[in-house]
């Protein structure tokens, strides 16, 4: 299945507002005209989770996840 070229959360931000990708996959967003970043998306409040994924340097069995506030969890 294709992933959805334009998600709910992007097409709801302020006009003053863009996002970014961490290496680790957390979207983040950028404030341009207060020039500041924030993991809480600036309409809904809430992080946006794009779900788990698994890397490399992880144990076996294990994955790596966030939170609905945005914090980095581990789960097994």
């Amino acid at each position: 299945m294709a992933a959805d070229p334009q998600p709910d959360w992007l097409s709801c931000l302020p006009s003053s507002w863009s996002y970014g990708v961490t290496r680790d996959g957390r979207i983040f967003f950028i404030n341009e005209e207060a020039k500041s970043t924030t993991w809480l998306h600036p309409v809904t409040g809430e992080a946006v989770i794009t779900g788990h994924r698994k890397t490399p340097d992880l144990p076996t069995g294990w994955e790596e996840g966030y939170t609905f506030e945005g914090a980095r969890c581990f789960i097994k």
